[in-house]
């Protein structure tokens, strides 16, 4: 008699509840996006309060992204993954609870079982895949379930806080619900990791130890989720006086359109890369700079327009930021680490969530549009000095640390996160 905990699933389409996990997984860590909305107009908590709110999700996150990969080799992809989503339900239900530690708990959770998620879920999607699926083709259904998984979490809390009763408690409770039917989905999928207990150890750092890791991939990389961040976490409470009674759909809108944008723009980062220059890096850069300063614009002319316009800018840069920079890492990474050194890059990328609360921090000594046109001037210097260091510290080509044939061998790797090809949002 077989066991009642497994259901077949046709191997062609066992790819396709992995992808709901990763999906689901996203919805919870961006469903804040909105509720943060409904908290401003029936709490008492103050900005800065709710900017902490979103910003220790990034506390769970880091440590999740970190152990995603380790636990899923050491215990299996299924467990870790079956075992993050149900932390995530739980942490939905502690969200519901209409008091500010039950939220801090509820976010710290959400984020560590979103890290785990992301590293163990996107392996094991593209392992069963299969051998006869692309690993482009693979990463791709990765990216496009993270991108649709963080995009409906914001929408869809979005609408359901602004049309149904109860928009502090059902929003919550439809993503615990969405995690059960994903359990249930994922029951009979089988493990894909292969024993590692006699591997050589992995070169934890060898990316980050890198000179061109420090001068070039290292100043873009807070602006990855900063300018995420400041497109739909920051902006949209700005002119909330100019869509009264919608401030929720029209926060979860902006997301959505950040987030979509930003998978969208993924791809062209490959198509600016250049393995002698950091010509996408620069170019992703000075688009999130072009961003912020139509933020700042939109903030000083209270303009819902301009705010689209920004989110739409900011978005593309997101995306263009964090293809550059996995591109760089995947350069300078021997093959047999990609994982670690991408979860440590995406670990670098996770202080862009810290951007709300700073300026959330500041914005009693100077006003948003200030602020906001700080953040460009911030970023020019750090363009400067990525590009001062464009065309030095290249990696020795196809040999070792990177080079363009250690790319195209580690782009093959379906377990590796770390290609560009796989890169994965984590709002």
């Amino acid at each position: 008699m077989g066991s009642t905990d497994e259901m077949p699933v046709p191997r062609t389409a066992r790819w396709l509840p992995a992808a709901a996990a990763v999906a689901v997984a996203a919805w919870g860590a961006n469903q804040f996006t909105a509720l943060a909305t409904v908290y401003r107009a029936r709490t008492d908590w103050s900005a800065l309060s709710l900017a902490a709110m979103f910003s220790v999700y990034l506390v769970g996150l880091v440590p999740g992204l970190l152990l995603g990969g380790p636990a899923a080799d050491r215990y299996g992809r299924r467990r870790t993954v079956r075992g993050a989503l149900g932390l995530s339900a739980a942490a939905s239900v502690l969200l519901a609870l209409p008091d500010e530690p039950s939220v801090y708990a509820a976010r710290l959770a959400t984020g560590f079982a979103a890290g785990l998620v992301f590293l163990a879920g996107t392996t094991w999607l593209r392992e069963l895949s299969g051998p006869a699926v692309p690993p482009e083709q693979a990463a791709r259904r990765a990216v496009y379930a993270t991108g649709t998984g963080f995009a409906a979490g914001a929408l869809a809390s979005g609408v359901i806080a602004e049309w149904l009763p109860g928009p502090t408690v059902l929003p919550e409770l439809a993503h615990a619900l969405g995690c059960l039917l994903v359990l249930r989905a994922t029951r009979g999928l089988p493990e894909t990791a292969r024993s590692r207990r006699h591997a050589p150890p992995p070169h934890r750092t060898a990316a980050v130890r890198h000179p061109r890791f420090r001068y070039v991939v290292l100043p873009a990389s807070p602006a990855v989720l900063g300018a995420a961040t400041v497109a739909y976490v920051v902006l949209p409470p700005l002119v909330a006086d100019r869509v009264p009674g919608y401030a929720p759909l029209f926060s979860g809108l902006v997301a959505a359109l950040t987030l979509a944008t930003g998978v969208v723009a993924q791809p062209f980062a490959a198509r600016l890369d250049d393995a002698d220059s950091a010509r996408a890096t620069l170019t992703a850069m000075a688009t999130v700079i072009a961003g912020l300063l139509l933020g700042a614009l939109a903030a000083a002319r209270d303009s819902v327009g301009l705010v689209l316009l920004a989110a739409l800018v900011l978005g593309t840069g997101y995306g263009l930021t964090l293809g550059a920079g996995l591109h760089e890492v995947e350069r300078l990474t021997p093959r047999s680490s990609g994982p670690t050194s991408a979860s440590l890059y995406q670990s670098t990328t996770s202080s862009g969530f810290l951007t709300p609360l700073l300026l959330a921090g500041t914005a009693g000594h100077a006003s948003y549009p200030a602020l906001l046109a700080g953040m460009a001037a911030v970023g020019l210097l750090c363009l400067a000095v990525t590009a001062a260091h464009s065309r030095r510290h290249l990696p020795a080509g196809g040999h070792g640390e990177g080079g363009t044939m250690g790319r195209r061998e580690h782009a093959g790797s379906a377990g590796s996160p770390g290609s560009p090809g796989r890169a994965r949002m984590h709002p």
